[in-house]
């Protein structure tokens, strides 16, 4: 047990530099997944056929390519067609777009239970489909999807691991650097774990928080 506590002393400091890296990640990634989660949510609902099946269609798509793979895309494949990106960027991009087709079918399933008697008044007395929207459904619609958000940022949190794969020096790339270059994997990958675990549990709670609010109403 001392020799771990002395190998999370001397490790920590390194470790410290990929949370920061994930926590770039996981933000930027998770802020992008919801504009285009949202985009393609109004996509599905708004009602016009075309925009709706190209929403449905890009969401299959996404969801049916592994993230790892969208990642090696992005960061390998995309140079070969003139458009080079850093893979701190493929990184966020990749999992923003991975991300973006759950995203989307929380805001459509949040969107869809706010009461059509609501939206029907709302345009009887002039409003239109995106004021309705704007001032009706998504304030309530947002209440909704706080649980599966919070989610969700669990969920990216830790698959901003998988950005290790495209040399991004995120928590898990540097515990494995650190674990090959000392072989003292057992020290490394468990103060890894705790790391990771440290990030979490304030996540987990805000969604258990969520969910008991959204129970009362």
């Amino acid at each position: 047990m001392k020799g771990f506590w002395r190998d999370a002393a001397e490790f920590f400091p390194i470790l410290m530099n990929g949370v920061a890296l994930t926590i770039v990640v996981t933000i930027g990634s998770l802020l992008l997944s919801t504009v285009l989660g949202l985009i393609w949510a109004m996509m599905r609902v708004s009602g016009i056929r075309a925009l709706s099946m190209l929403s449905a269609g890009l969401i299959n798509v996404i969801r049916g390519i592994p993230i790892i793979v969208l990642l090696f895309y992005l960061y390998f494949v995309m140079p070969d067609l003139g458009v080079t990106l850093t893979a701190l960027q493929a990184a966020i991009l990749g999992l923003g777009i991975a991300y973006s087709a759950y995203q989307a079918e929380n805001f459509r399933a949040g969107i869809e239970a706010i009461d059509r008697g609501q939206i029907e008044a709302a345009q009887s007395i002039g409003m239109g489909w995106w004021l309705t929207m704007r001032r009706v459904v998504l304030p309530q619609a947002v209440r909704i999807v706080l649980p599966p958000y919070g989610n969700v940022m669990i969920m990216m949190l830790k698959d901003s691991s998988q950005a290790s794969t495209i040399t991004v020096a995120e928590l898990a790339l540097q515990g494995k650097l650190i674990a090959s270059s000392t072989f003292k994997n057992t020290s490394v990958f468990t103060l890894v774990a705790l790391m990771y675990l440290t990030m979490s549990i304030p996540l987990i709670l805000l969604v258990r928080h969520f969910e008991k609010r959204a129970g009362k109403k």
